[in-house]
Order: C-alpha cells, then sequence, then structure tokens
C-alpha cells in the first residue's frame, strides 16, 4: 500500500509558501559553499505532504542530480526505525521495560561493571534503549579509550552474526556503572540480537514483514537490489582534506548489494525520503499510517517520551552528550525536547528527532503535527552547517497558522 500521504497546498494546512521556500535557498547556499553535493528533503503537516525537494548532485563526478527517489544510507536514522520493531514486541508483552537484559540475552546474566566486579545492578531493557546500560560502540575513539579499545580487541564487528556479536560483547566488562552515564554505544544493535532471540526471525525480515511492508516503504531494508543500485547517493567526508571526497572507509560503505552478516540496528539501513516520511507520519499518527497499526499509541508514546534522570541530563554525561542537554532528554533510540525553549529550540513540546552519520535528519512535531526529512551524504564532523536546528528555525518562521 502506498495510501496515506496525500499532497495539498502549504497554506492549506498552515504553511508558508515563501517561508518553506527560504528552505530550499538556504540549503542551496549550503551546497554552493561545497559543504554538501545535494539535498532531498520533504515537509508534511496534519498527513499531508506540503514541500518535496531535491537540489545538487548525488554524485560530483558524474553530475547525477538528486531526485526525490534517491536511496541514501541513513545510517544512525536507522535508531528510530529498531525502536518501533522493539516495541511491536513490546505490544505483544515480550518484554518491558524494567527486564534486565539478561532475561532476553541470558549471556549477560555474569556480565562485568567495568571494575571488573559485579555491576551495581543488571543493566535492563530501559537503559539499553537509551544508552545508559554501560556500553561503549568500538567504532572510535580507539586505543584511548580503554573501553572502544577492549571492544575494537574483541573484534565485536567482525562477529559471523547477532548472536555471536552478542556474546563477544557480553564476555567484556562494562564502560560505566549502568544507569549513571549516557554514552553512545552499540545498544542499538544490541536491540537487533534481542528481537532475533524472541522471534526466531533475521532482524531484515522482521522489519520487513512488520513494519515496512505494512507501512509501504518499498526503498527501505539493509542491501539494495542490483536494480536500485543505481538511484544510490555517494558519500563523502572533507576529514582533513580542503573539499569533498568520496569516502572509501569499508567501515561505513560497505557494499550494498550483499546481505549483512550483522544487520546494524544501529546504523545498517538504505531508505528514500518519501519512505522515511511514511515511517515518521506513523509516529506523528501514534502507531497507524493509511489505516494500518502497527503500533499501539501507548508504545509510541512510551518510545518518544525521555527517559533519563534529572541527573545525567543536568551533567552527570558520558562519551558522546552533543544529543543530550537540558531541555532536550532522550527517548527510545532518539532525542526529544521536554523543555524547547530552555534547549533553545523553537520546536514544540515532544519533538523527537534523529540523525545519521552521513548527515541525515529528521524530526516530528507533535504539537505542530509536523514532520521533517532530510537526507544527504556528507559524513559530519565539527564545523559542519547545523541543518537540523537551521531547518527547525526556518520551518518555524514558516508556520503561518
Amino acid at each position: 500500500m502506498r495510501e496515506a500521504l496525500t499532497t495539498t497546498a502549504p497554506d492549506e494546512v498552515g504553511l508558508s509558501v515563501e517561508g518553506l521556500a527560504r528552505v530550499d535557498r538556504w540549503l542551496q547556499e549550503v551546497i554552493d559553499a561545497g559543504e554538501i553535493t545535494g539535498v532531498v528533503t520533504l515537509v508534511a503537516r496534519h498527513g499531508r505532504i506540503v514541500h518535496r525537494a531535491a537540489l545538487g548532485v548525488k554524485d560530483l563526478a558524474a553530475r547525477q542530480p538528486m531526485a526525490a527517489d534517491t536511496i541514501f544510507r541513513i545510517y544512525s536514522m536507522t535508531k528510530p526505525v529498531t525502536a518501533a520493531a522493539m516495541m511491536v514486541l513490546h505490544d505483544e508483552g515480550r518484554w518491558t521495560p524494567d527486564d534486565p537484559i539478561a532475561r532476553h540475552l541470558p549471556e549477560f546474566a555474569d556480565v562485568k561493571g567495568p571494575d571488573g566486579k559485579t555491576p551495581d545492578h543488571a543493566p535492563t531493557m530501559r537503559e539499553l534503549m537509551t544508552h545508559t546500560a554501560g556500553f561503549a560502540y568500538g567504532i572510535g575513539p580507539g586505543p584511548h579509550d580503554p573501553p572502544d579499545a577492549a571492544y575494537i580487541a574483541a573484534k565485536v564487528w567482525g562477529a559471523k552474526d547477532l548472536a555471536d556479536f552478542s556474546s563477544r560483547i557480553a564476555a567484556l566488562p562494562l564502560a560505566y556503572q549502568p544507569g549513571s552515564a549516557w554514552r553512545y554505544s552499540l545498544s542499538m544493535d544490541l536491540q537487533g540480537a534481542i528481537i532475533e532471540r524472541l522471534t526466531g526471525q533475521g532482524l531484515p525480515d522482521f522489519m520487513r514483514t512488520r513494519l515496512f511492508e505494512p507501512l509501504g516503504m518499498v526503498d527501505t531494508g539493509f542491501f539494495l537490489p542490483a536494480a536500485k543500485l543505481a538511484r544510490l547517493a555517494t558519500v563523502y567526508h572533507r576529514y582533513d582534506v580542503p573539499e569533498l571526497t568520496v569516502l572509501d572507509n569499508p567501515a561505513f560503505v560497505r557494499d550494498p548489494l550483499a546481505v549483512p552478516a550483522i544487520p546494524m540496528g544501529g546504523g545498517g539501513l538504505y531508505s528514500t525520503v518519501d519512505d522515511y516520511a511514511r515511517f515518521a507520519q506513523m509516529l506523528l499518527n501514534k502507531g497507524e499510517l493509511g489505516g494500518v497499526r502497527v503500533l499501539s499509541s501507548d508504545a509510541v508514546k512510551l518510545m518518544t517520551s525521555n527517559h533519563l534522570s534529572d541527573a545525567i541530563i543536568a551533567g552527570n554525561f558520558g562519551v558522546g552528550m552533543q544529543h543530550v542537554g537540558p531541555g532536550r532528554g532522550y527517548a527510545f533510540n532518539g532525542a526529544v525536547f521536554y523543555d524547547p525553549p530552555l534547549a533553545g529550540s523553537r520546536v514544540g513540546p515532544g519533538t523527537y528527532q534523529w540523525d545519521g552519520a552521513a548527515g541525515t535528519w529528521f524530526w516530528i512535531d507533535p504539537e505542530h503535527d509536523l514532520l521533517f526529512v532530510g537526507l544527504i551524504q556528507r559524513m559530519m564532523q565539527e564545523g559542519m552547517p547545523l541543518l537540523q536546528a537551521g531547518t527547525q528555525d526556518l520551518i518555524a518562521d514558516a508556520i503561518v497558522g
């Protein structure tokens, strides 16, 4: 099914045509400055698409223009999708936030704390869903960070499958005491292992049958069929180089045609702007799209509410707190604004958002019944324009009713 998100004029839903044009002009300026090669964006309000734009090119050498159906590696924008997959199982009574992780992954029954002793408490599912369970990522900063160094030495990302991945992590000490800090981590990839353990299905099949097919997400998955390869945007970077350069790091640009040994619930999906908008609209609709319900409204509320303690938000941070701070906490697999003015933002309270390593971003704003999806392919680094914050300000200006 592909129904549900119809198209209408911006003024029919209280958005300014000129205000939306300013979004395009600003993004074109970012392209012209050589910061990105191109971008595809989509804005919807009250369940209707009011603006879709494809600017610049998806490949500099071939000068292939961006198109509405360009396929992107969405990296960490996979995380909210994994949260939704987990909430499908929550609706079925398969797990609760207060369960110890070991109830679903028994290999964690004897996990050790950072001091090699029994942790203060067994890490819970709520902590797993919020980057507070005690895990690291194993992809940086590397040898200068002992937990990451241990993950790299154990070759957790070289595991043969998600079961092996989980076992390798369980054999290592935690990076910190569970619940004491927020640290960006491979928790969402462990959620994939839990989904496989609870269902007996591979994560790609579970997401396809329980989310993508019901929602009409026809171009989203963990690999691409050969017929779609020409639509894939090239990934670029500017690490220690003056101009955008093709990224050739195999850890980030694996073969898109190959079925991955480890389907990464934290960063492995490919998608398009329309597909991701359908996912986002499902969340705005409290779990359904086009008459098809995939989540209960209670599950969506639990998924998109802040679960961090005041102490963690106030400053008891781990590694990678750029996404969390005063006025903005962390829900399941994504950030949420509980006090936008305190966070220096003009979005509505309850706005849920996340982004990806190559610059993709999205948010849903329940107060304004609005969603935005933006897709680019440039690896993020310090000094890049803040596209999510910038477009949020411009969209706030465009709301006229």
